[in-house]
Parts: C-alpha cells; structure tokens; sequence
C-alpha cells in the first residue's frame, strides 16, 4: 500500500531523514521505533502529506504524494487518520465538535447523523456520553482517546499514531495499545505508530523497524528484531546505556 523511497529532508543545516526506504503492507502494524529527536515524527508528516521532503517518493496505491496538488492531496488525505503526540484537541471546543471537525469540513450530514456517529467512534474508545464535555475536563488519556475517535471519525483506511503512550501511566498505556489492536481487527486499517516504548511496540506490532541516523536501520518481525545481531538494534531493544547510539 505505502512505498517510501530514498527520503530525505532537512531542516537548515540539520539533516533529518537522510534517505529513508520503507514498504507498509496492506492491513499490517507497522511500528517505528527509534531513539528521541530522529525524525520519526517527521516521517509520519510526510507520510501523511503535512511536509514535503527535499528528495524521494511516497507512493500510496501506486500514486507518488509528493508530487500532488493540495486537491487531491485532502481527497487523499480522508483515506487516513493521525493520532498525534499531544492529541491535538481544539481547546475551544467540545469533543463532540473535535471528533466531527473532519466531517463537517468534508461531508454534507446532517447534524443528527453526525452525532450519531461521533457518538459510535466515543463508543469504540470506550468514552461513552463525553460528548459534551470540553477538552480542560479531560484526563490525559481521555484526551488521547478522544483524539483517535477523531482519527477513525471519517472510517480511514490508514491510521497513524505518533507516540501515543507518551505521558501515560503503565495501565492507560495498555489501554490504548488494546484500542489500537481492536480497531485494526474492527475496522481492518493499516496502522503505522513511531514510538520509542519498547513494550507498547510489541504489543501491537506485526513488523518492527528501527530509525536511526535518519534511515531505517533493521525492519522484520517481532522475533527477528529480538534475535538481530545489528549493534544498534541490540542497544536499543536492551536499553543499555553504552553501544554505538550513544551520543557524548
């Protein structure tokens, strides 16, 4: 379905992704796991079509994203769903209004079947009847959920999620991994997370790549990312504190 290829992107002198190559299949969990500050956040932006990179391809169904006008980029666009960092609420507004702001930007429903369908996506993350509340009433993982009812609002078929446990206690933590797996099996979307929790990784996760130095150093199953004998990928998956992805 998703196609990387050779993707670079810098920011002034800093060069973020240095040649990135990636294949996202169709249905599967993909997990991007790397160190903080690499650039997986910034992979997922262009995956998404929120930057454009400075050189390569992302190819979505054959159809390179990089090169499409802001049309038929947002035609894209509503294929897919983002759960960002911070959840990205709009403060001013409740989350019944948060949760339909995509659909009322790109559909013509009526009001009623609007609600009725915030309502099922509230349902499907487990926040029944807060519709009305507003995002300062929330806890922080009230606010995640609400903003991945936002990201299958419009029943994408790629959904991606850009550290979703950050911030979160070990038992919320679980919860979202268990809402990410259950709207893979329910609505059969791709999903694509960038996290670097080791734990919430294997949870969800058929595939697991590693990103570092800006390019994808190792990808493979959960057994073989395990089993890889690549210096970087057994620090990272140890935690230890020495190894070639230190910085002094």
């Amino acid at each position: 379905m998703i196609i990387v290829s050779n993707l670079h992107k810098s920011f002034g002198s800093k060069a973020v992704l240095k040649g990135v190559n990636l294949k996202i299949y169709d249905g599967e969990s993909l997990v991007i796991l790397g160190p903080s500050g690499c650039g997986k956040s910034v992979l997922l932006k262009h995956i998404i079509g929120l930057m454009k990179p400075d050189k390569g391809q992302i190819l979505i169904d054959g159809e390179d994203i990089t090169k499409l006008e802001q049309t038929r980029m947002d035609e894209l666009r509503m294929r897919m769903g983002m759960l960002f960092q911070s959840a990205a609420l709009f403060d001013s507004l409740n989350v019944e209004d948060n949760i339909a702001f995509g659909i009322n930007r790109h559909t013509s429903l009526s009001k009623r079947a609007v609600h009725h369908l915030v309502s099922e996506k509230l349902e499907m993350v487990g926040l029944p009847g807060t519709n009305y509340l507003m995002p300062s009433e929330l806890s922080g993982g009230m606010r995640k959920r609400v903003g991945l009812a936002r990201a299958i609002a419009m029943e994408p078929e790629i959904i991606l999620y850009d550290e979703p446990t950050t911030g979160l206690d070990p038992i919320m933590t679980s919860a979202i991994d268990e809402l990410h797996l259950s709207l893979k099996e329910k609505l059969g979307v791709t999903s694509i997370m960038v996290t670097h929790d080791m734990k919430s990784a294997f949870r969800v996760a058929d595939r697991v790549a590693l990103h570092y130095g800006g390019q994808i150093v190792e990808i493979g199953s959960k057994e073989e990312i395990m089993n890889s004998q690549n210096p970087l990928v057994q620090q990272f998956v140890r935690g230890e504190a020495q190894g070639p992805m230190t910085q002094l």
